[in-house]
């Protein structure tokens, strides 16, 4: 017989968060700069979509999932790219420091 405690549990449970996100009923171009996006243009549509997130009900989940995975592209949980990219860094340093 098969070892019940074993198996991966239901998989709806980890991604039902997302049925709860402010965004989505928001366009997912705000969330993902267009090719060739620069300067003010993309600090503003950046500046839109986190403040969309800022509202959410499951911006932390969001985050940490970004995180977890390293989603490199858009807005995710109030972090853009460049944002996930430091907070990675920043871990990956404090785990250095704890091991040497």
């Amino acid at each position: 017989m098969t070892e019940l405690s074993r198996l991966p549990g239901p998989v709806m449970d980890l991604w039902e968060w997302q049925y709860q996100g402010a965004c989505r009923e928001v366009d997912d171009t705000l969330f993902f700069h267009p090719e060739g996006e620069r300067g003010a243009a993309r600090r503003r549509r950046a500046e839109a979509a986190k403040a969309i997130c800022n509202g959410c009900p499951v911006m932390m989940e969001c985050r940490e999932q970004s995180l977890a995975v390293r989603e490199p592209y858009g807005v995710w949980g109030g972090l853009s790219e460049d944002e996930r990219s430091a907070a990675l860094a920043g871990t990956a340093r404090t785990a250095l420091r704890k091991v040497g």
